[in-house]
């Protein structure tokens, strides 16, 4: 059977409800081109089990991307079952100690939001500098399987924004909406302005901006994976929310509007070219490892295409190493001002982990660069003001 007749029959599949058919089917094809192209050896991984809750969409953890033995902080994790939290590597863990996840004299407090599309719980990080001055706020979109616990601990924003005094915002993805605790990043419906996802990830943004003394010019979202799909979403959709965004292992707006095209996105890249509105581009910084096998470090580029569009930028590389860790590429794009409005951190040797996280937390690749510090001091560079300058 061709690529194409594979892709019609998935997405008959799934359009008849029958998603872990889809599922192996994809995979099949997807294993059977790694084998024909590939210059590595791969990994085999069985199709789901009859009566297996069917998938939604998200990562798996293969060999070439987990962490040397002493520093994994993931055992092996098959795709199917990872996609929808059955492998469940992620639920044996410990949870995080409190000196992990909070600073001394800080606090981390918890809230929900609702609205039409439902509800979501948040931890919200307040610094121990805060007393009713206006402060910055990132929100942190967590990846599958993971907690707010989970990505404070492992990211360590909590302990880079008291350094800064900024809020930090964790909103929780809710098992009853995705039973991996993915954010639906691929479905049309939480791809748009006021409506699904998007809509109650900025109403928790909103509320918090209410409850505390926020600075409205200064307030950005950054993600893992999913979490990093969905941040992307939320830059295409609330640019006049967010003053810069933060991509870490995900893919462009839009580049899957069903479970076939966020396979095929997610294992050779996608999405469309230039970001959809008008005005100038929301200021990006990405960071992608360059041996990701959960989502193909070509989306990573695929996030600078689309968030540039059809802005003229003058674009300067700049090559490091981590002392005993990771090489890196960071290639920023400056404006005509000289203003660097996009950054892209591609990592070498790097998986999907969040580079320079601590063990503490899932996902993480203590041997790179430090994202967390990097996006922090990315995101203060940039303003809403700045951008209507």
């Amino acid at each position: 059977m061709l690529n194409q007749d594979i892709i019609r029959e998935a997405t008959r599949l799934t359009r008849s409800g029958q998603l872990v058919e889809a599922t192996a089917l994809l995979q099949r094809m997807l294993r059977g081109e790694e084998e024909r192209g590939a210059t590595a050896p791969t990994t085999r991984h069985p199709a789901p089990a009859a009566g297996i809750e069917p998938p939604t969409i998200e990562a798996k953890a293969n060999a070439r991307e987990m962490r040397r033995p002493r520093r994994t902080a993931r055992p092996q994790v098959d795709l199917a079952n990872s996609i929808h939290g059955l492998g469940r590597g992620a639920l044996r863990r410990a949870p995080p100690s409190v000196a992990d996840i909070v600073p001394d004299g800080a606090r981390f407090v918890e809230g929900v939001y609702a609205n039409a599309a439902g509800s979501r719980a948040y931890r919200l990080f307040i610094p121990s500098g805060y007393h009713g001055q206006a402060i910055p706020l990132v929100i942190m979109l967590h990846g599958c399987t993971q907690s707010p616990e989970d990505f404070a601990a492992g990211t360590r924003m909590n302990f880079i924004a008291e350094e800064q005094t900024c809020f930090v915002a964790y909103p929780e993805q809710r098992t009853e909406a995705n039973q991996a605790k993915c954010w639906n990043w691929f479905r049309p419906a939480d791809q748009q302005r006021d409506r699904g996802e998007p809509s109650l990830i900025a109403g928790i943004t909103r509320q918090i901006m209410r409850d505390y003394s926020v600075n409205p010019e200064r307030v950005y979202v950054a993600g893992l994976s999913a979490g990093a799909a969905a941040a992307a979403v939320m830059g295409s959709t609330y640019g006049d929310l967010y003053a810069a965004i933060a991509i870490h292992s995900g893919l462009a707006c839009g580049a899957a509007s069903d479970l076939p095209s966020a396979l095929m996105a997610m294992k050779q890249g996608g999405g469309p070219e230039a970001m959809p509105g008008d005005g100038p581009p929301v200021p990006t910084i990405v960071f992608h490892g360059d041996r990701d096998t959960t989502v193909h470090s070509k989306n990573g580029t695929r996030i600078v295409r689309q968030s540039l569009g059809e802005s003229r930028t003058k674009a300067k590389v700049h090559r490091g190493r981590v002392p005993g860790g990771h090489a890196y590429t960071r290639t920023v794009h400056a404006d005509s001002g000289g203003r660097g409005i996009l950054e892209h951190w591609e990592i070498h040797g790097a998986g999907h982990a969040w580079s320079g996280g601590s063990p503490a937390g899932s996902y993480t690749d203590p041997d790179g660069p430090d994202a967390t510090r990097e996006m922090l001091r990315f995101f203060l560079e940039h303003s809403l003001q700045q951008r209507r300058n």
